[in-house]
């Protein structure tokens, strides 16, 4: 099947239009989502981590320890699993393109149907989808994609997508993990960095909740606030249930 790309041809005065028009959308969706997978957890995890130690009334020197080879694991952990999903989703595409090239070349009939009832659930009557069903069907490339597209609800993937996935949430998750260690680094009493890292995490949580929800169209203040109560509340419980069992 021919794959080389369609020119796109359309009248002039469209084309004069949409060269005037420029619309600014939104399109590092996946990108933001790996970021905030790896902050989230790079903040949220090694804080409790720290609290919990801290509660156990750990060194600073053990806390940083334990947090620096947590921070480490936990974004090749983090990392590698952003790689399986992109591969996953990446390898799903790829069998199901397949799948719809030997459909349109053993059932044609079938798969025009298809194109037509898709055009109809969107009120296009019959004598007006007809010339476009014919008009796919002499292009088998286009027919394609607009069956990945429009029956299927799939995107081409971007080969390098998940690599691109592996390092974005590993490197976010470090440069969230190190928020809450910095004050034993400097501190050697733990009792003392706790506080610190408390105060400091917490408004990290809240400066990224907040740019979490701005970035994806929800109410910054609430997702500020959501995003702080669930860091609290983890390291609360950490630091609760260290110094219960090590009393």
């Amino acid at each position: 099947m021919d794959s080389a790309q369609h020119v796109i041809s359309i009248e002039p005065e469209k084309q004069s239009l949409l060269n005037k028009h420029t619309e600014k959308h939104f399109t590092a969706g996946d990108a933001v989502r790996d970021i905030i997978i790896g902050v989230s957890d790079g903040l949220t995890v090694p804080f409790a981590l720290a609290a919990g130690l801290s509660g156990a009334n750990a060194t600073s020197a053990i806390v940083l320890t334990a947090g620096i080879a947590e921070v480490a694991a936990g974004a090749i952990s983090m990392g590698l699993g952003g790689y399986l999903a992109a591969k996953s989703e990446a390898d799903h595409y790829d069998r199901e393109l397949r799948r719809e090239q030997e459909e349109i070349v053993t059932v044609p009939d079938t798969e025009a149907a298809e194109v037509a009832e898709i055009l109809a659930e969107y009120g296009i009557e019959p004598h007006e989808y007809g010339p476009v069903v014919n008009a796919l069907r002499n292009r088998p490339q286009a027919w394609l994609d607009f069956m990945m597209k429009f029956e299927l609800g799939l995107e081409k993937p971007d080969p390098r997508r998940a690599l691109y996935s592996a390092l974005t949430i590993a490197i976010a998750y470090i440069l969230g993990g190190v928020v809450p260690l910095l004050p034993y680094v400097f501190i050697p009493n733990a009792a003392e960095a706790v506080v610190f890292s408390v105060m400091v995490t917490l408004l990290a949580l809240l400066i990224f909740g907040y740019a979490k929800g701005s970035f994806t169209g929800n109410k910054p203040f609430r997702s500020a606030l959501e995003t702080t109560l669930i860091g609290a509340i983890a390291s609360a419980a950490a630091f609760g249930l260290a110094k219960a069992f090590h009393s």
